[in-house]
């Protein structure tokens, strides 16, 4: 296995495989698979999902996912860490606006198997960007940080754009009324803006009466709005909490908290454990779909 790790933010992986091997599992915000050659099957939350040469994926930072090998398969993995987003504010980046679409794919994907690409000219594209990243690493020098930086940036933002073009959400939506699931991508896209997850803002928005909002939305998402977007929120502490350097404070002003209180309580309400403790532990625990258990 060939190891390139041109800038300590991220992690670059060429290998051929002929027998696939559980590798050590981190918190890493995420991890693209791009399939060079080969053929075979993944397997992520016990779904299975036949891949070939030119399959791209994202694999979740959970231990349930696997692939079974038809012939010699070479992958690269490119690992977005933990390190690379605290440390891209250095590089004049607007953190906020980074972070906001890193932790959009990793707390709304719904890490089911499958090609996360749904455009071959975007498949184009990162196949371009993953060989641009693989040359710079080979013949790094400092003057390739910023340039890594943007190419990892317009990856972000090639998965984006697929990420919205597909059903991302923690519940079966085959059946599911159109409605809903804009209505879950409008909380999503603006879970941080507290005025326009309002109830009398929703009802305007998607043209129902005040009072029918919650029930529609329970009844479609077997969830009570609040707790839903409170769980999302949450799922965005998390990230933060274990893949950042944002303060409590920041942590709690940019997901409109009320203060630091307000978040531990919030927090501790739903997870059962304190942020300390949360912390020191290391693992998501709103982000674990229950789909990891057999």
């Amino acid at each position: 296995m060939e190891v390139l790790e041109a800038y300590r933010p991220f992690e670059i992986q060429e290998v051929e495989l002929t027998d696939w091997k559980q590798r050590p599992v981190k918190n890493n915000f995420f991890e693209l698979v791009l399939i060079k050659d080969g053929k075979g099957t993944q397997c992520i939350n016990y779904n299975d999902y036949t891949f070939n040469k030119g399959s791209i994926f994202l694999l979740p930072p959970l231990k349930c996912h696997s692939f079974a090998l038809e012939e010699p398969t070479k992958f690269v993995f490119l690992k977005f860490t933990d390190s690379f987003f605290k440390s891209v504010n250095k590089l004049h980046i607007d953190r906020n606006e980074w972070f906001r679409e890193a932790s959009f794919i990793l707390s709304n994907y719904n890490q089911l198997p499958g090609d996360i690409i749904k455009s071959d000219v975007d498949r184009s594209y990162l196949n371009s960007l993953v060989d641009m990243i693989l040359l710079e690493t080979r013949n790094y020098g400092e003057d390739s940080i910023n340039l890594i930086t943007s190419l990892m940036t317009s990856i972000l933002e090639i998965l984006i754009r697929n990420i919205k073009r597909t059903s991302y959400f923690d519940f079966d939506t085959k059946n599911s009324e159109e409605r809903i699931i804009k209505m879950l991508m409008f909380i999503n896209e603006n879970i941080d803006k507290s005025e326009l997850l309002k109830v009398e803002n929703l009802a305007v928005v998607f043209m129902m009466s005040p009072t029918y909002v919650s029930e529609y939305f329970k009844k479609q998402v077997q969830m009570p709005l609040r707790e839903y977007i409170i769980k999302a929120k949450l799922k965005l502490v998390e990230i933060r909490l274990l893949n950042s350097d944002f303060t409590l404070t920041q942590i709690a002003d940019d997901l409109d908290f009320t203060d630091i209180s307000h978040l531990s309580k919030t927090f501790k309400r739903y997870t059962g454990t304190s942020i300390r403790d949360f912390k020191n532990k290391g693992e998501y625990m709103l982000l674990k779909r229950s789909a990891c258990t057999s």
